[in-house]
């Protein structure tokens, strides 16, 4: 396998980092998911390394690596780097060619992106100014239920009677879970009630950038169950999520490493 090509995408996020490689066929050889951290080239290298391992080859075998996200710059091995925005795209259309619409919900920020029949980014709005709406928010909310954030969405699921959390900022939308809870409120409804909050707020950015379906969603927070649901109710059609929703612009930075090598 050493003499094949290989190719690489690594998406540098602010709260994971994520490695793809590919080979020649665009089959994955090896995948990584680990914290960001503080140290972004050093998060950088390890996920590379791990992904390099899972795939029986040495990180610097690769014939090109393609870097996105937040952190992308600090990929020190990239032979370029290209806009997450690209990434994702391209990722939700080798996984679902029919796809029009990527939602990506990310530790955080989160992003709308509307494709043409082509595949092309036409459209796209971003939530990077606030936590609300991220996969932060929810970490914050796990953290003062003390329940265990992959809980989430199974008991989002279970719940008979969704509370309503009217903010749409993390600080004051803890006060109101915090008041639910005085009330002895049910913590599934709570929980509920807080997949809702973050749905409703993706939904702004989706109306902006105009998505149609079919809609894929990506990113961590696409692993929620509860507010995949709840985005499902907003959209008014379902959704679909990959095997696994937090290597798609890994996967697509790969992809583009693959067809655009660098000289």
């Amino acid at each position: 396998m050493s003499s094949d090509p290989i190719f690489a995408g690594v998406d540098i996020g602010s709260a994971t980092a994520k490695a793809v490689l590919l080979d020649g066929s665009s089959t994955i050889l090896g995948t990584s998911i680990i914290a960001s951290g503080g140290n972004l080239a050093d998060a950088a290298q390890r996920c590379l390394a791990l992904a390099a391992e899972e795939a029986g080859v040495l990180p610097d075998a690769c014939t090109a690596v393609v870097a996105t996200g937040y952190g992308r710059e600090r990929v020190a091995v990239r032979s370029r780097s290209v806009t997450e925005i690209t990434c994702h795209a391209r990722g939700a259309l080798a996984m679902f060619p029919e796809v029009r619409s990527v939602v990506d919900i990310g530790g955080q920020d989160s992003k709308a992106i509307a494709l043409d029949e082509r595949g092309r980014v036409v459209r796209f709005e971003m939530n990077d100014k606030c936590a609300a709406g991220t996969g932060r928010f929810l970490e914050v909310m796990a953290r003062l239920l003390e329940i265990e954030l992959d809980e989430f969405g199974g008991r989002a699921m279970h719940a008979v009677s969704p509370v309503t959390i009217s903010s749409t900022c993390t600080v004051f939308a803890e006060s109101e879970v915090i008041s639910h809870l005085a009330r002895n409120e049910n913590i599934d409804d709570i929980i509920a009630g807080l997949c809702s909050s973050i749905a409703s707020r993706v939904y702004g950015l989706t109306s902006r950038a105009r998505l149609s379906a079919p809609t894929i969603m990506t990113g961590g927070v696409a692993r929620n169950k509860g507010v995949v649901k709840a985005m499902e109710v907003r959209l008014g059609a379902p959704i679909r999520t990959p095997e696994n929703p937090q290597i798609v612009g890994a996967y697509g930075a790969a992809l583009i490493a693959m067809n655009q090598p660098a000289s």
